[in-house]
C-alpha cells in the first residue's frame, strides 16, 4: 500500500561476540565454505573440476542464453528510464540535505577503476583486433575478416560488450541499494534491494541466500577479472626483465610467475582495504586515473589518432543507431554453417560478457552506492553509465586503433594480431618506440596494471566484506579481511594453475546464473519502490527515513 510509509528498518541477526562480533554468521560461514569448497575441489581434482565445470557450463549456455540477452536489455532500458522520466530523475539517492561525499573526479576515478580499469588494459587493444579478423558480419558474409571494410563492425561489437550495457549491470545494482539504504535507511547489502517484494522475510532465510549468491559471484566476477590481469601483469614484468622463469613458451604465466603476482597484488590490496574505502582504496583510484590519462595522451600522440578518431566516429553512429536490435538479437544453432556460427560466437563473446558483467555486479555495485550517496538518479546514471562507456568507447578506438591501423598498413606484419592478448599492448610499444623509451613506457603500464589490480581486488575484499558484515561499511574484522584476500588469491591461483582462464570463465558463468535472477528481481522491486514513494510524496506520507 502506498498510504503509509516504507519498510524502514530490516533486522539482520549479527553476532554480539566471538570471532564473528558484528558479522551475519548465516551469510559470512556459508560463503566461505563455499568458496572454500571450490578451491580445494578445483586444486585437488582438477580434471573432474573442469569436466563437470564444462558439462555445466555447455548445459547452461544452450539453455540461458536468450534469458541473458534479454535480461541485460532489461538493466539498461530501465536505467535509462529512470533517469530521464522527470519525476524519478531528479530523485536523490540520499536525504534531502545529504551532499556526495567524495568529488565528482575522485568518484568517477574509483568508480571506473573498479568497474573496467583492467578489462580496459587488456582488451582496448585485444578485442578490436579480434572482431577485425571476425564478428557476425564477417561470418554472415557482410564485410571482410582484417579488412577495411570491417573497421566499423569491429567497433560496433566491441562498443556493445564494453558499452552501455556493461556498465547497466553495475549502475542497475547501485542504484536498487543506495536507493533503499540512503533513502530507507536499509543495511547496504544486497538483500536490501528486494524488500519492497519480500518485506521482512529478507531478515531470515531468504535474506540470507540473496547474500550468499551475492558474495560467491563476485568472488568469481572478480576471479575472472583478475585472472585476465595476472596474465597481462606477468607479461609485463617480463617485458621489463624479470627474466623469462615466469612466463611459458606461448606467453602464458609459468605457476611461479602467477604464485609472485597473485603475493604481490593481493598482498597489497589486503593492506589497502584495511585502511578503507576513503583512504587506500581513494589514493590509488586518482594514482592509476592519473597514468590512464597519461598513457592515453601517449597514444594520442605517437598513435594512429586521426584513424582511431575516425573510428570512434562511425563505430559510436553504427552502434547507437544498430544498438536497438542488437540488445534484443538471439541466434539458436539451427543446422545450418552460418547458424550454428553465430549461435556459438554469440554464446563465447556476447552471452560470456552479460555473465562477466552480471557477476562483477554485486561487487561493482555495492561499491557504486557506497561512493554515490547524495547524488540524484539522473546523475548517478550519467556518470555510472554514459560517462563511462564514452570513456571506453575513446579508449578502444585510440589504442586498439593504432593496432589496426598498424596491421592494416603494414608496419606491424602479424607482431600484434600474432601475439597473446596478454602480451598485444606491450608489443604494439615495441612497435611505436625504440630501446630505453619502449622499456619506460612498458614499466609504466605495468604499475597502472598494478595499480588497477590493487583498486579492484581490495575494493571487492571490502565489498565481500560489507555484505558478510550485514551492510555494515566501516572495515572490520581484520582477519576477514585478510580470510577473503587469501581466498581470492587461491581461487584465480587455483583456477588459472588447473585450468587457465578457461577454468574462471566457465566458473564465473555458472556462478552468475543464480544473481541474474536476483537482479531481474531488483529490477521489479525498484520500480514498485519509485512509483509508490512518488504516490506518497503527492499524498504527503513519508517516504524517506528521517533522521534522529
Amino acid at each position: 500500500m502506498a498510504d503509509k510509509p516504507p519498510l524502514m528498518n530490516l533486522e539482520i541477526p549479527t553476532a554480539d561476540t566471538g570471532f564473528y562480533s558484528g558479522f551475519a554468521k548465516s551469510v559470512a560461514i556459508p560463503s566461505k565454505i563455499l568458496v572454500a569448497a571450490l578451491i580445494v575441489w578445483a586444486i585437488s581434482v582438477p580434471e573432474n573440476a573442469a569436466a563437470v565445470l564444462n558439462a555445466m557450463n555447455g548445459a547452461m549456455l544452450k539453455s540461458f542464453a536468450s534469458w541473458y540477452i534479454y535480461v541485460v536489455a532489461l538493466f539498461l532500458i530501465l536505467c535509462i528510464a529512470l533517469a530521464l522520466i522527470p519525476m524519478t530523475g531528479r530523485l536523490k539517492m540520499g536525504l534531502p540535505d545529504d551532499r556526495p561525499e567524495f568529488s565528482r573526479f575522485s568518484w568517477f576515478s574509483m568508480m571506473f577503476g573498479a568497474g573496467i580499469g583492467i578489462g580496459m588494459l587488456t582488451f582496448a587493444t585485444a578485442e578490436p583486433m579480434y572482431h577485425f579478423a571476425n564478428n557476425p558480419n564477417v561470418i554472415m558474409g557482410e564485410t571482410t575478416g582484417s579488412a577495411a571494410d570491417n573497421v566499423t563492425a569491429a567497433y560496433v561489437w566491441s562498443f556493445l560488450h564494453w558499452g552501455l550495457p556493461a556498465w547497466a549491470c553495475y549502475a542497475l545494482v547501485g542504484l536498487s541499494l543506495a536507493y533503499f539504504s540512503y533513502r530507507r535507511n536499509l543495511p547496504l547489502t544486497v538483500r536490501s534491494g528486494l524488500t519492497p517484494l519480500f518485506g521482512k522475510r529478507m531478515s531470515g532465510t531468504v535474506g540470507h541466500v540473496v547474500d550468499i549468491v551475492a558474495v560467491v559471484a563476485t568472488i568469481l566476477g572478480v576471479a575472472q577479472t583478475l585472472g585476465f590481469g595476472v596474465e597481462q601483469f606477468v607479461a609485463g614484468l617480463n617485458r621489463v626483465g624479470f627474466g623469462d622463469w615466469i612466463v611459458m613458451a606461448d606467453g602464458k604465466p609459468t605457476a611461479a610467475g602467477i604464485v609472485v603476482a597473485l603475493i604481490a597484488i593481493l598482498g597489497a590490496s589486503t593492506l589497502s582495504a584495511l585502511s578503507g574505502v576513503g583512504k587506500g582504496i581513494k589514493w590509488l583510484s586518482n594514482l592509476n586515473m592519473g597514468l590512464s590519462f597519461f598513457l592515453l595522451a601517449f597514444f594520442i600522440l605517437f598513435g594512429s589518432t586521426f584513424f582511431g578518431l575516425g573510428a570512434l566516429f562511425s563505430g559510436l553512429i553504427a552502434y547507437l543507431t544498430e544498438l536497438p536490435k542488437l540488445l534484443f538479437t538471439v541466434w539458436h544453432a539451427d543446422g545450418t554453417e552460418t547458424g550454428d556460427a553465430l549461435a556459438s560466437w554469440q554464446g563465447g563473446w556476447s552471452v560470456f560478457y552479460w555473465a562477466w558483467w552480471i557477476a562483477f555486479a554485486p561487487f561493482v555495485g555495492v561499491f557504486l552506492a557506497r561512493i554515490s550517496r547524495g547524488r540524484s538518479i539522473r546523475e548517478y546514471v550519467m556518470g555510472a553509465i554514459v560517462v563511462p562507456s564514452l570513456m571506453c568507447f575513446i579508449w578502444f578506438t585510440i589504442v586498439g586503433g593504432t593496432a589496426i591501423d598498424m596491421t592494416l598498413n603494414g608496419s606491424a606484419g602479424d607482431a600484434i594480431s600474432g601475439a597473446g592478448q596478454e602480451s598485444q599492448l606491450f608489443v604494439m610499444l615495441d612497435l611505436i618506440l625504440s630501446g630505453g623509451l619502449a622499456w619506460i613506457m612498458a614499466a609504466i603500464v605495468v604499475v597502472l596494471l598494478l595499480t588497477y589490480l590493487v583498486t579492484t581486488a581490495d575494493s571487492a575484499i571490502l565489498i565481500v566484506n560489507t555484505i558478510n558484515a550485514a551492510g555494515e561499511e566501516s572495515p572490520k574484522g581484520r582477519v576477514h579481511i585478510i580470510f577473503w584476500g587469501v581466498a581470492l588469491s587461491l581461487v584465480v591461483g587455483g583456477l588459472l594453475l588447473v585450468g587457465g582462464l578457461n577454468a574462471i570463465k566457465t566458473a564465473m558463468v555458472i556462478g552468475a546464473l543464480p544473481f541474474s535472477f536476483v537482479m531481474f528481481l531488483m529490477c521489479v522491486a525498484l520500480v514498485k519502490a519509485v512509483i509508490k514513494d512518488g504516490i506518497r510524496e503527492r499524498n504527503g506520507v513519508q517516504s524517506v527515513h528521517l533522521e534522529a
